[in-house]
């Protein structure tokens, strides 16, 4: 089962891009993020058309949302509410199959790492502590299969960034919420599939910023996008990309793919 998990920025303007990379990749499931759309202006029939018919969409006016597209059944759908102010944050699916799949948007969290001073830092902190919290609670991580994606909004490593030292006091890469990601990670004993191929040492990344004149030649990433896996199948994962040639396209979102093939 081939997963890719993309936070496109705007489903409805980067549509054309869905289906260039749906046609080059063939994944079975396309998770994405930051849709900026409500359910009712969801582009569905492009995606219908390529064979993703099976839809669970979780969207709003204008920020946020998620949606996973399948072109596999699912059995059941579903939404957690581990956000505090109401945003479209999180869609699971429960495939005929048998794998449970979490699709999350984790809140940026502003410029200023400080929840006293940053509300949107104080959220983003609170959704992280919930994330783990609703994981912590299960013991059947062994047993079941089950995959997290999405962007975290969290650098968790220091090759995930490229300066650890200049980038620990900016928001995505602080102590407390690499920390607050690991608690999240370790509440399930998830398995981050990019450093299962990409050894810590090496530096990966799957965003650049717009700011940048050249952001191929600075080179300045972050890992922000996840593949995380139950520990029943640690095992099992066969591969994974990060699509990083979809940041050079024209109209391209400042993240890009990451893709993981699994054996059920």
């Amino acid at each position: 089962m081939k997963i890719a998990t993309w936070n496109i920025n705007s489903v409805r303007l980067r549509a054309p891009l869905a289906v260039r990379f749906l046609r080059e990749h063939v994944p079975d499931v396309l998770c994405l993020q930051e849709t900026k759309c409500p359910n009712d202006l969801f582009p569905a029939k492009v995606f219908d058309k390529l064979g993703y018919v099976h839809q669970a969409i979780h969207g709003q006016k204008g920020y946020h949302g998620v949606a996973i597209l399948s072109r596999l059944p699912f059995k059941t759908t579903a939404v957690e509410d581990f956000c505090r102010e109401g945003h479209c944050r999180h869609q699971s699916a429960v495939f005929e199959n048998g794998l449970e799949l979490h699709d999350f948007y984790v809140p940026a969290g502003g410029d200023i790492p400080d929840p006293a001073l940053n509300a949107k830092f104080a959220h983003k902190l609170d959704f992280l502590e919930r994330m783990a919290r609703f994981f912590e609670r299960r013991r059947d991580g062994a047993r079941c299969p089950v995959v997290l994606v999405g962007d975290l909004n969290v650098a968790p490593l220091e090759n995930d960034v490229w300066s650890h030292k200049q980038l620990l006091g900016v928001v995505s890469h602080t102590p407390v919420e690499t920390k607050l990601l690991d608690q999240a990670r370790a509440a399930f004993d998830w398995g981050d599939v990019t450093r299962m191929f990409v050894p810590a040492s090496e530096k990966i990344y799957s965003w650049w910023s717009y700011r940048a004149a050249d952001w191929e030649t600075s080179d300045r990433g972050r890992r922000l996008d996840h593949i995380w896996v139950s520990p029943a199948l640690k095992d099992a994962v066969r591969s994974q990309t990060i699509v990083r040639k979809m940041r050079g396209w024209a109209k391209a979102s400042d993240h890009v793919p990451v893709v993981a093939e699994i054996a059920l």
